[in-house]
């Protein structure tokens, strides 16, 4: 412990570069959950049933952001390694690999949830109260459109990130995000229109951040720079790495979400005030672990460099010092947090039971998020950075389905305890993978995995 915040002399990633790395990453995935907080209170002057129905598709959306991400965080795994072991052109294939499969599979994803839209929201969340379903379907129309911009965004903002440039793709968001919080104002206050009022700023933000993530991936000056042309011949070999580690991740991310869908799905049995007050309180409540995704983000990019020049004892030095960063970072922000919910909930013109049951939720995740979030999701980033993903994936899926699912029905259906038992249900999946995931790190089998 030491040496954690002083860097050794040699080592890849100086304290400056890890906040180099950092703190763009932090600002702009504060800015993502900024714009999804905006857009619920803007929506919530439609109504609850408008934020429910809002707030049903987010989940489903939600699934494909993480998934891409997974994606392109896989394609970084890879470049990363690369670049660790100085091979500049096969990390810059990688990266072409990257950008063209993430288009072409989220354009065939867009047309498949446009078209089977009516069929997603009914198996998905069944019983739902008509208006609430109308809101859903027409929401979900729109903001589907927007799917290929995001893989594009997403694979193109980790290839800069492999390289320690997180602050580009920090500064299109930025300017995306607030053309979009703008947007969505006109388009509600001021034009007076429904969820068509968040739904159509979102599509053309997306497609501004898509558009200006390519500009500047395609320059020829930029280290890891993807070919300008409209030809494209997959490399198998190369395209196999990226997905040996990004398929397990988006497997993992898409069913973690998919799970969350599933637990949403006995929330919206309890009605829309359950509804509302879980929307809300994952809206507030996906702040304090804010610090922990971003770093994360940059944990897995940081570690697949040491892993490409064949350095374990890097790779564990900065694992232990962004454990500890996390955790002083969630207890810096949780404290805000507590501090200001009242004036955060009176924003929302919730009714007086529904903010008391989101005040709960926000608190003990809040409390948790601290405790044990921290070991339980910067662990495995650092075993995707190796390489390790599988036995992530396997991990987190086993423990998804029978902690946080089945305890789900368990603790919030059968033994009555309503919508918060789905929250304690999570807490267990937390606690039960922290364990897994500690026992996996010191036998040091994700060691084993190196991609290149």
């Amino acid at each position: 412990m030491n040496n954690l915040f002083k860097t050794p002399e040699g080592y890849i990633y100086s304290n400056r570069a890890l906040l180099a790395l950092f703190i763009p990453l932090l600002i702009e995935y504060g800015l993502e959950f900024f714009v999804g907080l905006a857009d619920s209170i803007m929506v919530a002057s439609l109504g609850e049933a408008a934020i429910s129905g809002v707030s049903l598709v987010d989940f489903l959306v939600q699934l494909l952001i993480f998934s891409f991400s997974a994606l392109g965080t896989g394609g970084a795994v890879v470049a990363g390694q690369y670049l660790g072991d100085n091979q500049i052109e096969k990390a810059r294939n990688s990266a072409t690999q990257l950008i063209w499969f993430s288009t072409i599979l989220s354009t065939i994803l867009m047309v498949v949830a446009i078209l089977l839209r009516k069929v997603l929201i009914g198996v998905l969340f069944g019983q739902i109260e008509a208006d609430v379903w109308a809101n859903a379907d027409m929401y979900l129309y729109i903001v589907a459109l927007s799917i290929p911009f995001l893989a594009i965004y997403n694979a193109g903002a980790a290839i800069f990130r492999t390289t320690n440039n997180a602050s580009l793709p920090m500064k299109i968001l930025l300017v995306c995000d607030i053309l979009n919080v703008i947007g969505n104002a006109i388009c509600i206050y001021y034009l007076g229109w429904d969820v068509r009022g968040v739904a159509i700023p979102t599509v053309l933000s997306r497609l501004l951040a898509a558009l200006a993530i390519l500009y500047f991936v395609v320059d020829e000056d930029y280290k890891l720079h993807i070919k300008r042309t409209l030809k494209h011949k997959f490399d198998r070999v190369i395209l196999k790495k990226v997905l040996q580690v990004g398929i397990p991740y988006g497997v993992e991310n898409g069913l973690f979400q998919l799970g969350r869908v599933l637990v949403l799905s006995i929330v919206s049995t309890f009605g829309t005030m359950a509804i509302a007050a879980n929307s809300v309180g994952y809206a507030i409540g996906i702040f304090s672990v804010l610090p922990g995704f971003a770093i994360n983000l940059g944990l897995t990019a940081v570690i697949s460099r040491c892993v490409g020049a064949g350095d374990y004892e890097q790779a564990r030095y900065y694992n232990k010092k962004c454990l500890v960063i996390v955790i002083i970072s969630h207890v810096f922000i949780n404290a805000i947090i507590f501090a200001f919910l009242p004036q955060i909930l009176g924003i929302y013109n919730l009714s007086a039971k529904t903010a008391a049951m989101t005040t709960e939720m926000v608190i003990w995740h809040g409390i948790f998020a601290i405790i044990i979030w921290p070991i339980s999701f910067t662990l495995p980033s650092t075993f995707r950075g190796a390489g390790d993903s599988k036995s992530v994936m396997y991990i987190s899926l086993a423990v998804m389905f029978t902690c946080r699912i089945a305890l789900s029905y368990v603790i919030a259906d059968w033994m009555g305890v309503g919508v918060f038992g789905t929250w304690i249900a999570m807490f267990i999946d937390w606690y039960v993978r922290a364990g897994i995931y500690v026992y996996r790190y010191f036998s040091n089998k994700w060691t084993e995995y190196r991609v290149v």
